[in-house]
């Protein structure tokens, strides 16, 4: 389906429709190809904190995104880095139950978006 993709029968197809068709979710997707804490998805996005957290959650259930590990906030705070796990997912409606393939982000891919970043 998908170029590089793998063809996935996910038993939770509901949650992974739930999060994509939630308002915000793609950007957030797109937002955090990099790492990025909750306030900083919510401060590019432009969407209140509490909304980018419930979506956070979300996208997290479906696997869609990861919480990467934690930093320290600008107020001194530990705070949770998420960053998606997917570049690219294709939905295939044309049988009884959706089927999904994913290109998945490669340890490699991350890595090296880091060091262009720094």
């Amino acid at each position: 389906m998908s170029r590089g993709g793998t063809k996935q029968d996910d038993p939770d197809s509901g949650a992974i429709l739930s999060a994509l068709g939630s308002k915000y979710s793609a950007e957030i997707l797109c937002a955090a190809g990099t790492p990025k804490s909750a306030q900083a998805l919510s401060d590019d996005i432009e969407i209140p904190i509490a909304t980018c957290y419930r979506r956070i959650e979300e996208l997290v259930d479906a696997g869609l995104l990861t919480c990467e590990g934690r930093q320290l906030s600008e107020e001194g705070r530990r705070t949770n880095i998420y960053r998606r796990t997917v570049d690219e997912i294709e939905v295939d409606f044309s049988n009884d139950q959706p089927e999904f393939s994913r290109k998945r982000r490669t340890e490699a891919k991350n890595r090296l978006q880091d060091q262009l970043e720094d």
